[in-house]
């Protein structure tokens, strides 16, 4: 399968997930302010670190369903930056579906961009280094939250959260080609 291929369909697992639990659930979700996306996104992070030291877990969801988790909340994160904060609605589930597709054509185009510029370095990064690498965009979203949103010349929450997205849809598709655990 070709890159595009094996992204679409990581996103695709993730995307049926995700419908399926708002079906279950609602949109729940719409209470979360964007710190607290942030935060559920690093207990996944964090999650995976602690399994990849420790080499054992004692919960059931394995690192695989950790990324999924992790690109579900990224979605989540992206999808309430647009959305009026003080409106916690309750969102029809085909808007959803309209929403998530959205911002991860947005993640895709991002990742065939650098992917043209990197060459696909991210084939040779470690598993550890993409659990790394969201830590590190979490903390980055924290401090630019602690600024009121404003920076001086870096990138905002979104594009971190695009990030946390591919990050995590490259972990998938390296797991999937038995490259990771």
């Amino acid at each position: 399968m070709s890159t595009i291929q094996q992204y679409d369909s990581a996103v695709q697992s993730c995307k049926d997930i995700f419908l399926k639990k708002t079906k279950d659930y609602g949109t729940s979700w719409r209470v979360y302010r964007i710190i607290s996306i942030a935060d559920q996104i690093y207990i996944k992070a964090k999650r995976i670190r602690t399994i990849q030291e420790l080499g054992e877990q004692k919960i059931g969801d394995d690192i695989r369903s950790e990324f999924k988790g992790i690109l579900n909340y990224a979605i989540i994160g992206l999808i309430q930056l647009g959305i009026d904060k003080d409106d916690i609605e309750e969102l029809p589930v085909a808007e959803v579906e309209r929403l998530y597709t959205e911002q991860a054509g947005i993640a895709k185009k991002l990742m065939l961009d650098k992917n043209h510029d990197y060459g696909e370095a991210w084939r040779e990064m470690s598993q550890e280094s993409f659990a790394d690498l969201t830590l590190a965009k979490l903390l980055r979203i924290k401090q630019i939250i602690a600024n009121k949103g404003q920076t001086l010349i870096s990138e905002g929450i979104d594009a971190n959260f695009y990030d946390i997205i591919n990050y995590a849809a490259f972990a998938l598709i390296l797991i999937e080609e038995g490259k990771h655990k």
